[in-house]
């Protein structure tokens, strides 16, 4: 099962790419997480990026790639993967695309989270009075001018990403702002695997036959069984006649 999740910031991506891994015992692919493992494990990309990094230069997409094609090799990823936050742009997605192809592979469902941005501002604003009340220090991620920052962002870049899956079937909308367990639990029904649901709609054991279904027949017991119905039918024709020649005989006999 390979998918993708899209949605703006806050829209629970994250979370709901963790259940997804848990259920289904699949890789949660994080490209920022990913950049980090590679940095760490100085591989040739990894080492890299570091260098890319370090400049203040965002890592362009062709590195991005390269660590997610070493990334899905890896045994954790034998049974599929969840992106989360990766493609960000088309370019990108023709880019996993073209990789996934050349391992034979593609994405089975791409899961769009949609969200009332309106409500999300709302709740960061929100967090933001609570946890002044609290006398905590405010997380650089939940300031309302930077969430607009980030969800103008996506407008541009990412949300034509939309379009881009839904011209290729692949594309599944959930409401994001419904509950975190009625999400996943929509997310489970639309990429539920085509082998499950074959397998819970078999017929109960004994029957092999779908109710009205034809039994075949022997070729030669189809013709054998022709002729005896011909013979059947001729026999029919001539005793009908018979009796109309009885009636007649004894309609003359009357007279």
């Amino acid at each position: 099962m390979r998918l993708v999740l899209l949605g703006p910031p806050g829209a629970g991506k994250g979370t709901q790419a963790e259940r997804l891994s848990q259920r289904h015992r699949i890789a949660r692919l994080s490209t920022g997480d990913m950049l980090r493992a590679a940095v760490a494990a100085a591989t040739p990309i990894g080492v890299k990026a570091k260098d890319i990094m370090e400049r203040g230069e965002l890592v362009p997409d062709p590195v991005v790639i390269a660590i997610i094609a070493e990334r899905i090799q890896q045994p954790d990823a034998a049974r599929g993967f969840v992106l989360d936050g990766f493609p960000r742009t088309v370019a990108q997605a023709e880019a996993l695309e073209r990789l996934l192809a050349q391992r034979g592979l593609k994405l089975d469902a791409v899961i769009e989270l949609k969200v009332d941005e309106r409500i999300l501002l709302r709740r960061i604003e929100t967090r933001v009075g609570e946890t002044k009340a609290r006398g905590e220090a405010v997380r650089a991620d939940d300031d309302p001018e930077v969430l607009k920052q980030r969800l103008s962002a996506y407008r541009v870049q990412t949300a034509p990403l939309v379009d881009h899956y839904r011209a290729k079937s692949v594309l599944r909308s959930v409401d994001g702002m419904a509950s975190i367990d009625e999400v996943s639990e929509v997310i489970g029904r639309l990429v539920a695997r085509p082998a499950e649901i074959a397998g819970s709609r078999k017929a109960p054991k004994g029957r092999t036959k779908a109710r009205g279904a034809r039994r075949k027949v022997p070729k030669a017991r189809r013709a054998s069984h022709g002729k005896r119905k011909a013979a059947s039918r001729g026999a029919k024709a001539k005793r009908v006649r018979r009796t109309a020649v009885r009636r007649r005989k004894s309609a003359r006999v009357r007279r």
